[in-house]
């Protein structure tokens, strides 16, 4: 199920199911019929918080213990601070210059393909599709793209490991499970803001654009980020920052005359391919292989390529396994590599393992928070900019703002205004859907209930009792790996087994575990 953001009205739909009712030219509710805004119908934004939250709680009860970790590749970069930060000469020209930070992964920058568990020694999980980070210095340390300005990661005679979607072309078009992404170039860089996103010349396959064309020749799986700022699609996120949606694969590639009219573009058609579920969904399998879409504008394409029928490509679907995988070896890394110390990296897992102290519960009620408040939130509300709020904090937000105010010049009265009512998250103009007649006191029937729900199972389960290990062991509520969610669980006795040294219980589970021997003595 792809989820939506909130209705006026308080309802969630699939992403595709609303966009064909809509298409019908029906603006109403199907639950029950009132009026759905032009605005949100026109550029619908996903529920990102209730997306995750589904994501997070079926990943918690179908991940299955994982075995010893082997890693192929360690990158020497412990002298970098642990996150990355702008110098003091970058502060007024932002993280384009900023300092990098460690890179937690053990990838070569050349590595083609997802980030399995074995190349992270922190977490033991890998890279998971939905990942979210607050810039592209942060999705760096975790090799997901590891250029922080440019979009195209990859070299020309080897393939490209690594896109970016973040709306610097108005020729990209996403559909979610498959995009038109167009090449770089064609613009002088060297004159200012004004002229720098006008095409001047014809892109060319040369370079990074080779690399996406190599790519596609070989079938290599290709890592993809979408940014918030791709404001035109609804799968990117809704929240500032950018998230990883998976590998894809390049099907074909060509040239054709751009949205400008004069110029050429090279365009290419990413199709996913991933094991993993993608972001907007709340299923639980992969991409199977489909059919490729339909594309308009191949019939004025010039220097088309597409791999043929009896070409295998590199990464493929092996039917009698039922996933995508290598069908060819995948290309040898031309980085150099250094192999990690045993005694090294036990001692980076036991200092990442003392400073995460977070559950899963834990960071699905982080990822409810609301952003005025900064608590997890109280009878939800969803814009329609995909931002979800506390309901009293979004009433106390616009207490006492008219929606529209009366101008007077000279003595003479004027035609009253509008008054913009901007989202407390980013400038898009909520004030009709805060002057709808039943948001007008954001009414109980606007509150996102399934959102609601979640929080309150969520809270519920916070308040329990953690449940006594045998052999007098933590529950382990330090690890995501061992926690308990909505009946299922997760535990690994291998990674226990691993662990050097021995923790002492949380405090706060501590004083549980002593309350339930006390009033069981007590009952006795």
């Amino acid at each position: 199920m792809d989820i939506l953001l909130q209705t006026p009205c308080g309802h969630n739909f699939c992403l595709k199911c609303f966009q064909k009712w809509v298409a019908l030219k029906k603006f109403t509710c199907v639950k029950c019929c009132r009026a759905i805004p032009r605005k949100m119908a026109n550029n619908p934004r996903i529920n990102d918080s209730l997306v995750a939250a589904i994501r997070l709680a079926r990943v918690s009860k179908s991940a299955a213990p994982r075995g010893n970790a082997k890693v192929y590749h360690f990158i020497s970069n412990q002298n970098r601070p642990d996150q990355a930060f702008t110098t003091e000469r970058a502060k007024r020209t932002g993280k384009a210059n900023a300092a990098s930070g460690k890179i937690y992964v053990t990838i070569p920058p050349d590595h083609f393909g997802p980030i399995p568990a074995e190349n992270d020694p922190i977490r033991n999980q890998g890279v998971l599709v939905g990942e979210f980070w607050a810039d592209r210095l942060d999705c760096r340390q975790w090799g997901a793209h590891f250029l922080h300005v440019a979009g195209i990661a990859g070299q020309a005679d080897y393939g490209a490991q690594s896109v970016t979607l973040s709306g610097g072309y108005a020729d990209d078009e996403d559909h979610g499970e498959w995009f038109l992404y167009t090449g770089s170039g064609g613009r002088d860089l060297s004159g200012n803001k004004r002229t720098n996103k006008v095409q001047s010349y014809d892109q060319t396959f040369t370079k990074s654009n080779e690399a996406l064309r190599h790519s596609c020749k070989m079938g290599y799986p290709v890592r993809v980020v979408r940014s918030h700022k791709e404001k035109r699609s609804a799968y990117a996120p809704g929240e500032k920052g950018v998230r990883y949606d998976g590998v894809y694969r390049i099907e074909k590639c060509w040239r054709k005359v751009g949205i400008q009219g004069k110029y050429k573009v090279c365009r290419y058609l990413f199709v996913r391919c991933d094991n993993e579920p993608a972001p907007w969904t709340s299923d639980e399998h992969g991409d199977p292989p489909s059919d490729l879409p339909n594309i308009p504008e191949l019939k004025k394409a010039t220097d088309l390529f597409e791999r043929k029928d009896t070409e295998t490509p590199s990464w493929g679907f092996d039917e009698s396994e039922g996933r995508w995988k290598w069908m060819k070896a995948p290309p040898a890394s031309r980085k150099s590599v250094e192999a990690l110390d045993p005694e090294e990296r036990r001692s980076i897992k036991r200092a990442i393992k003392a400073a995460q102290n977070n559950s899963v519960r834990d960071k699905l009620l982080k990822g409810f928070s609301c952003p005025i408040c900064r608590e997890v939130m109280n009878a939800p509300v969803t814009t329609p900019c995909g931002h979800n709020f506390c309901k009293g904090c979004l009433e106390g937000k616009f207490a006492g703002v008219a929606h529209v105010r009366d101008r007077s010049r000279g003595g003479r009265t004027l035609r009253s205004q509008k008054n913009v009512m901007k989202c407390p998250c980013c400038p898009t103009d909520i004030s009709e859907f805060l002057q709808n007649p039943q948001l007008i006191t954001i009414s109980s029937s606007s509150v996102n209930t399934e959102v609601m729900s979640v929080i309150e199972a969520l809270k519920e389960k916070v308040e329990e009792p953690a449940p006594e290990e045998e052999g007098g062991e933590s529950s382990g509520n330090t690890s995501e790996e061992n926690m308990e969610f909505e009946g299922g669980s997760m535990e690994s006795e291998e990674e226990e087994s691993q662990m050097v040294g021995s923790e002492d219980e949380p405090p706060t589970k501590k004083m549980k575990l002593d309350a339930e021997q006390g009033a069981a003595t007590a009952s006795v």
